[in-house]
């Protein structure tokens, strides 16, 4: 259920937002703005509901009842990417998959394209890795990769989960610098984080105790948001 788009600077927006799995209650009565051009982390303990809201801000998860609203250019990062071992996939193939916006599933890449995917995959330091088969990245490697994904789309709402989780101090910094510079280009950032260098760089931080909203405060550096 979509209410009318919400009007500039913003990106996203959930109101009165409840997500049930059975009779379970994972999140509830959540409203959420995310504005364009900025950071926001969703933080909070395990099992508070952070992954949940995530796929709803995303759209991959309906909410049970509340209404969501996001732009249309939207990338979804996971944590984990589960992939068969041997399936014939390259980190090449997998960044393409996120150019698929600017021609469809399946159609030959044009050349604007294939710069972007060339752009993303030296952005996130994997080109080198190019004719790797996916499979055989660790853990690391599969997140840059998954993220230069989500940079070859060039949307406008970027969403992440535990980006830096499990990652070199070399990596996270490259990503929490690739996160900084997509907000610059104007972009709004969502990351389920509780990597205090993450929250370091967010214009806001949201924190969810079961299920709900807590606290939601102003980030180093933020300025108000403009009202919507």
């Amino acid at each position: 259920m979509s209410p009318h788009p919400a009007p500039d600077p913003l990106a996203a927006r959930l109101r009165d937002v409840r997500v049930d799995f059975g009779t379970r209650t994972a999140v509830r009565d959540v409203d959420l703005d995310v504005p364009a051009a900025s950071v926001t982390v969703v933080a909070g303990p395990n099992g508070a509901g952070k992954s949940t809201l995530l796929e709803v801000v995303a759209g991959t998860r309906p909410p049970t009842s509340g209404t969501r609203w996001a732009m249309a250019a939207v990338a979804f990062v996971p944590q984990r990417a589960a992939v068969p071992d041997r399936l014939p996939i390259t980190v090449r193939d997998v960044v393409s998959v996120g150019a698929w916006g600017r021609r469809g599933p399946w159609r030959r890449l044009d050349p604007a394209a294939r710069a972007a995917v060339d752009e993303s995959m030296e952005r996130m330091e994997v080109t080198d890795l190019a004719r790797k088969p996916f499979f055989a990245l660790s853990g690391g490697q599969r997140q840059r990769t998954l993220l230069a994904q989500g940079l070859a789309c060039g949307a406008d709402l970027l969403l992440l989960d535990e980006p830096t989780t499990g990652l070199d101090s070399d990596s996270g910094e490259r990503i929490r610098a690739v996160v900084r510079a997509e907000a610059q280009r104007g972009a709004a950032v969502v990351c389920v984080s509780h990597d205090p260098e993450v929250l370091r760089i967010a214009d806001s931080v949201v924190r969810l105790v079961d299920g709900r909203v807590v606290d939601g405060h102003l980030g180093a550096g933020a300025t108000e948001p403009q009202p919507a």
